[in-house]
């Protein structure tokens, strides 16, 4: 506007021609004529269509490539970077801006008015919470981890949680939902989530029977144990569960960034909990500007229903035994005792341990490993086979990393004549006293100095059956007044008098 302005002065003030005018702005003749005319509003640039003639005879492969993946889920699509790509193999030797251009102006006409528009949405108090995962980056112990983050976000006062996982697996999913609960001091009478399976089997494109979920049983025994409804958004609609999906974005530039470092999940999701408050505490609620979301947090947890009763997240998987009395789970073996070889058990699969039953009942319960490959065994469930094949105790797996006192009697009893037998002998005693009063024993017998298959059987067996408890003192009130007497020179007496007789 200050270039026309100065046109406009030097020609009808300062009287000069055109050509004197276009020398003096640095202009063609052409455009001092255009602004002499102009109107008064401000000019813009429209840009001409040009002939595209690099595009051009590729345009009906492009048209069709959109068309056809128009109707496929969003991250199935591919972006304009990937179509200028594809385009160059069947022999486009354009520009990438002439692609992202053409791409940019199909999905205006193709969906026209609708582009980047949402409905705005209210909850009242109580009502629903939003779920999602994602993944994050931290430094546990030192080492760098992926882990996966529980998000959750209470839909009326914009709470969030976070809590960190190994994985996202359907007991994770349990965990995840029980800490978060116990967290808001309630539950919400509606969830909204996405559609992994470990939420819904299977999303019917039309209607079946009047639902368009299948939601996973076990996922649905934990709504209903909880009262939840469970709603699953969209295929490819994150919006319908966008403060969750906001919320991701926010909160790792806030909590992992740069890299927080723990020594281990537990103190990562203490301080993630703690920064969750903080948070709360210190932002405005987006609809009430002059409160904080923890002040409407306080004020929603009325509407929350009861919080009680946990769920018993758990996944149960029908597994084999095999002949070295293993179970293969979750990509690594743990051991059950060795009467079930060959049996199928179940196996339930908790965040931070495994549960073998058999018949409804536990036989073996081991810590949960998240690596890949392992072998974990407990020495008690071999004791029955090392009974019968006490050969296995040279190079057995469940014996190689005892209980420190335990090997170190082992050592001592192996340097002596068949002091494997001996050992074998030692080791069974822990399968009717336990692997605990064991080590125990075997310490006592190092500090006494008397290492000894004997000797430890003794104290063994003195664990097992005390001494009997020291004499009750009787009150004066409950004394005899005439105690009996222990003297047996009165047989003798009655003796006597039967020979008089």
């Amino acid at each position: 506007m200050e270039t026309i302005a100065k046109i406009r002065l030097l020609y009808h003030v300062k009287k000069k021609t055109v050509s004197e005018v276009a020398r003096e702005v640095r202009m063609s003749r052409n455009t001092v004529y255009k602004y002499l005319h102009h109107d008064g509003d401000i000019p813009k640039y429209m840009r001409r269509s040009s002939a595209k003639p690099q595009l051009g005879p590729h345009e009906a492969i492009l048209q069709k490539w959109v068309e056809t993946e128009s109707h496929l889920p969003r991250k199935q699509r591919r972006t304009a970077r990937r179509l200028f790509e594809d385009l160059r193999k069947e022999g486009y030797t354009g520009a990438y801006d002439s692609v992202q251009r053409w791409v940019k102006h199909w999905k205006v006409a193709a969906h026209p008015g609708v582009q980047k528009a949402y409905i705005p949405l209210v909850f009242r108090p109580g009502e629903a919470y939003q779920f999602d995962w994602s993944t994050e980056t931290v430094v546990l112990g030192g080492v760098t981890h992926t882990v996966k983050v529980a998000q959750f976000r209470l839909t009326h006062s914009r709470m969030p949680f976070v809590r960190a996982y190994p994985r996202e697996t359907q007991e994770m999913v349990f965990a995840a939902h029980q800490k978060a609960f116990a967290a808001f001091g309630g539950v919400p009478e509606r969830g909204i989530c996405d559609n992994p399976k470990t939420i819904v089997d299977v999303v019917y494109r039309k209607l079946v029977e009047g639902q368009d979920r299948e939601f996973n049983p076990r996922f649905l025994a934990m709504m209903n144990h909880y009262l939840i409804d469970p709603t699953a958004c969209t295929v490819a609609a994150g919006w319908e569960k966008g403060q969750v999906e906001n919320q991701v974005d926010t909160l790792r530039s806030w909590f992992f960034t740069p890299t927080p470092r723990f020594d281990d999940l537990d103190q990562l999701n203490a301080w993630l909990w703690q920064q969750c408050v903080e948070r709360a505490q210190r932002e405005a609620h987006p609809e009430q500007k002059d409160r904080s979301i923890w002040e409407v947090f306080q004020e929603e947890q009325p509407s929350l229903r009861p919080f009680r009763a946990t769920f018993d997240g758990y996944v149960e998987v029908r597994a084999r035994v095999s002949k070295t009395c293993l179970v293969t789970v979750d990509r690594n073996q743990y051991s059950v005792p060795a009467q079930y070889a060959g049996q199928y058990l179940q196996v339930r699969r908790y965040v931070d341990r495994i549960l073998v039953l058999h018949e409804g009942q536990a036989v073996a319960s081991h810590r949960r490993h998240m690596g890949r490959g392992q072998v974990f065994t407990d020495v008690l469930h071999y004791l029955d086979v090392l009974e019968r094949k006490p050969g296995a105790l040279r190079n057995g797996r469940p014996f190689q990393e005892l209980p420190r006192a335990i090997t170190a009697v082992r050592q001592r009893l192996q340097n002596k004549p068949l002091g494997d037998r001996e050992f074998v002998t030692v080791l069974l005693m822990a399968r009717e006293y336990g692997i605990e009063n064991l080590e125990t024993a075997c310490a006592m017998a190092l500090e006494q100095g008397a290492v000894n298959t004997a000797v430890v059987l003794n104290l063994m067996h003195r664990f097992a059956n005390p001494l009997p408890p020291a004499p009750v003192c009787t009150p004066d009130a409950l004394r005899l007044q005439d105690e009996p007497r222990a003297d047996c020179a009165r047989y003798d007496l009655l003796r006597g008098n039967a020979y008089v007789h």
